[in-house]
């Protein structure tokens, strides 16, 4: 967004520093890449997982940079423009964006949502819970940045910390009153959200996921936590799901009781709990116990992992004050987000239930197929794969997880990236071999009703093998990319929708044209 040129005085006053000459130059920008730098910008040296931008300061000034800031660990040397040395230049950035752009979320409230899944959903729950409840949101995670009568499609789950500003700005000038947001935990690992202070944060979940960028689960779960300890305001409320976690919610638990955040924890006996759980392929409906408060609550979303998003969800309502009958008309007008078990249907035809998911971790999907083959007296058939230049060790772990919970199980690729896709492939199948599976390569080698799996490379046909294997009540589910609408190759980014692939394949073998 376009904003006032500002003093350097001011922008650096914002965050606690000054400098002793040039304070009254005309600030325009602030970037960490120095390719956008244009005279009038402050530069921000991060080291990144790539490249170190320190070593690209002299690039930065002789694009006309009024100030450079550089970790004092490296400073030294002249630059011909202001320098301020600091101990943090990735927490640095955001104050000083927040600061440029005038603090806009101190004018909203905020609320962020972390943990490997559920996030999206549960933040398009929440959304629709202010709706309900009157006030103007915004939206910003994996799908979508939205405010209004504005969408644009998301870069990263959670931007970098100058265009998360700039998002926020704008959401301020049109009169939005609550920001949800999903944090990754790439985004507090590298400090993007610094600068800004959350009223509830919400904990989904933790299982295997980003163990190419952190060491291990231990540092995953660290990182996570840094919502709450680091970013949460002093009187800000913890929501926790903490419900066949593999006991990370009750760990984190644990840290919130110790450092004294007040804590609201979703699950079986605890603040927010349930009974008389009724989960079918066209939703959910289930008895809550919102603290003290029992109240019926309908969903159409499907699955018990969707009860763990709805518990969070409801937390949330209530740490904000939001009287439980919007809380519940949210919960129930609320479809989810794009991409998250979302049902495909032909019109006038009846066909077998065919949903795309986002689940792209063992336990996702693990989770998700249980679910389906608890709904269906018939078969279930998966199409999955796994993205390449990401967490490899997963791969034998996903095609476990698909042999062992689906009748059919169909591998292929996903977004295989500067990678080999046959390579990744041979290490999915690998987990499915380990399971038991049985190689098909014809539909002709399934006798009968007998379980089996297929390797087809091209997303496209395996879709098709998928839907042309099915029978009226078998049950398909099209994993991994859930809302995204391209597929990333060697070749580079292609368009690629499961949606639209599967209603074509759904048209063309069971009948009348696709909604």
């Amino acid at each position: 967004m376009a904003r006032g040129a500002m003093t350097l005085t001011k922008v650096l006053a914002g965050c606690g520093y000054s400098l002793p000459a040039n304070g009254e130059t005309t600030v325009v920008g602030i970037t960490s890449d120095s390719r956008k730098v244009q005279p009038g910008f402050i530069f921000v040296a991060i080291v990144g997982v790539v490249a170190d931008g320190h070593d690209f300061i002299g690039d930065a000034v002789a694009r006309g940079a009024c100030l450079v800031v550089m970790s004092e660990h490296k400073a030294g040397g002249e630059w011909g423009c202001s320098v301020l040395a600091v101990a943090d230049t990735s927490a640095v950035l955001g104050h000083l964006a927040a600061s440029f752009y005038g603090f806009p979320a101190r004018d909203m409230t905020l609320v962020g949502i972390t943990g490997t899944n559920g996030k999206t959903t549960c933040a398009y729950l929440v959304d629709a819970v202010l709706q309900a409840a009157g006030f103007k949101t915004g939206l910003i995670g994996t799908v979508s940045y939205r405010f209004g009568d504005v969408e644009r499609g998301a870069s990263h789950t959670t931007p970098d910390a100058v265009q998360l500003q700039a998002l926020l700005a704008e959401m301020r000038e049109v009169g939005v009153t609550h920001v949800v947001m999903e944090v990754s935990s790439h985004a507090l690992a590298q400090k993007r959200v610094a600068g800004l202070v959350f009223a509830v944060a919400l904990f989904t979940n933790l299982s295997r996921d980003h163990l190419d960028y952190h060491q291990n689960m231990a540092e995953y779960f660290e990182v996570k936590q840094k919502l709450f300890t680091e970013f949460l305001a002093p009187d800000g409320v913890g929501v926790v799901v903490a419900d066949g976690d593999n006991g990370f919610g009750d760990k984190l638990v644990g840290v919130l009781s110790r450092n004294g955040v007040e804590t609201i924890v979703c699950g079986k006996k605890k603040d927010v709990s349930y009974g008389n759980v009724h989960l079918s392929l066209e939703g959910i409906q289930v008895d809550i116990d919102l603290m003290g408060q029992p109240t019926l609550v309908t969903s159409p979303l499907v699955g018990e992992f969707n009860l763990q998003n709805i518990l969070g969800t409801m937390g949330v309502g209530k740490a904000l004050g939001i009287e439980t009958k919007a809380i519940v008309q949210g919960i129930k007008s609320g479809n989810g987000a794009p991409g998250r078990m979302e049902q495909v249907v032909i019109s006038e035809a009846t066909h077998p239930a065919l949903f795309v998911d986002y689940a792209h971790t063992p336990d996702a999907l693990e989770k998700v197929l249980a679910t389906l083959k608890g709904l269906t007296k018939k078969r279930v058939i998966v199409v999955f794969g796994c993205g390449g230049d990401r967490d490899a060790g997963k791969r034998p772990l996903m095609g476990w997880a698909a042999e062992t919970g689906a009748d059919i199980s169909i591998a292929t690729s996903d977004n295989p990236r500067s990678e080999d896709p046959l390579a990744i492939l041979e290490a999915i199948e690998g987990g499915m071999r380990d399971a038991g599976g049985k190689k098909c390569t014809e539909p002709s080698d399934l006798a009968g009703h007998e379980k089996g799996y297929f390797i087809i490379e091209s997303r496209g046909k395996a879709i098709a093998c998928a839907v042309g294997l099915a029978e009226k009540d078998d049950v398909v589910l099209i994993s991994g990319k859930g809302h995204e609408d391209y597929q990333e190759t060697q070749s580079g980014r292609a368009y690629f929708d499961d949606r639209r692939e599967a209603a074509q394949q759904l048209e063309r073998i069971w009948g009348q044209a696709a909604v």
